[in-house]
């Protein structure tokens, strides 16, 4: 472990005790969320905030009562972040701190791929010290090419290796939107989820599908993948839709997506993992609707529309509906970011994690 490595964790050490207080990486409103009843939602397990994971790697028994139950976890979860820069650990390290701490996140949700050999320790390392967990990701990319094969070996085997993997990797999705893109008929895609699930059974760690309700829909409604799938893992882009106008009229677009999901998903816990409103548009960002307005305001005014409606999403079947902003930073991927590409925030941004 290098220095830079040792210093954070020694921060991130005093901050959970609140001996620096607020900082740069804590603000004063972070803290263990309570809900209405009274109840710390999980505060005994990771990834709830106020959880701390510990410096040691864990015997293996203690996955058993390790993850907070997902039928708890709702409102915001954290952040997609992508990982095509092959960020340093170091980089890793700082932007994974500042979710948990500045944001009050739990999980990130990896986007994009990084071929560098041992990248996924990397993840796995910034997580652990920054007490995050994730939602990993085998990328298929956008070339219809069969370079997606070498990455899911290599995470594969990364989770089977590294002893601390299984203690932050949440679920392992295939994607992004790989029915909408036509990366791999239904069967195949499906006989990939069963595969993955078989691999890592010993290891506990649940398999799913990135996907947008269309990419199901233009495929028949793929049922034999819903219901193979562990969790559900939705793309909720409502700025692509025919009837898309400004962000605040949004809900019912939200509404169409997800009681399909609920229709045909049998009781499954559901996420909005792909989930956002662009700030611009982009070659590969355009509306279908001539009425959608792609702004800071519209950006910032979805995510407050989502926590609006905290209390609905929570009673959605399966533990309710726990949702990502898309994305970090605008670095990333131009329009989505919380931060701009010069690194300030665009907009206040606090949702709530409980309700």
């Amino acid at each position: 472990m290098n220095s830079f490595t040792i210093l954070s964790t020694l921060i991130l050490f005093l901050l959970h005790r609140n001996v620096l207080g607020a900082s740069s990486h804590r603000p004063e409103t972070a803290s263990v969320n309570v809900d209405v009843s009274g109840h710390h939602p999980g505060a005994h397990c990771f990834p709830a905030l106020g959880f701390q994971p510990p410096p040691f790697t864990p015997p293996d028994s203690w996955l058993d009562n390790w993850w907070c139950d997902a039928a708890d976890e709702h409102a915001f979860m954290g952040f997609s972040y992508e990982v095509t820069a092959c960020q340093s650990q170091e980089q890793l390290i700082h932007e994974f701190l500042d979710i948990r701490f500045h944001f009050n996140s739990r999980y990130v949700r990896l986007y994009g791929a990084c071929d560098r050999e041992g990248f996924y320790d990397d993840i796995v390392e910034a997580a652990w010290i920054s007490g995050l967990g994730v939602h990993a990701l085998i990328w298929f990319g956008f070339n219809l090419d069969d370079v997606w094969i070498g990455r899911r070996d290599t995470l594969l085997a990364a989770l089977h290796a590294n002893p601390r993997a299984k203690f932050i990797t949440r679920v392992l999705q295939f994607g992004s939107e790989p029915l909408f893109d036509g990366v791999l008929p239904v069967d195949e895609l499906t006989a990939q989820v069963e595969m993955a699930k078989a691999n890592l059974s010993s290891l506990g760690i649940p398999v799913t599908v990135s996907e947008l309700a269309f990419g199901y829909q233009e495929r028949g409604g793929a049922q034999e993948l819903l219901d193979a799938l562990d969790s559900i893992n939705i793309h909720m882009l409502p700025f692509f839709s025919q009837e898309a106008s400004i962000a605040n009229n949004s809900w019912p677009l939200v509404l169409n997506d997800l009681d399909w999901f609920i229709d045909h998903g049998n009781g499954k816990k559901m996420y909005f993992d792909e989930n956002g409103w662009p700030s611009v548009t982009s070659p590969g960002v355009q509306p279908n609707s001539p009425d959608a307005v792609a702004d800071i305001q519209n950006e910032h005014d979805y995510y407050v529309l989502l926590d609006n409606h905290c209390e609905d999403l929570k009673a959605v079947v399966g533990g309710g509906i726990g949702w990502f902003a898309h994305i970090y930073s605008d670095n990333q991927e131009p329009g989505y970011g919380i931060y701009n590409s010069s690194g300030h925030l665009k907009f206040s941004f606090h949702p709530r994690t409980s309700c």
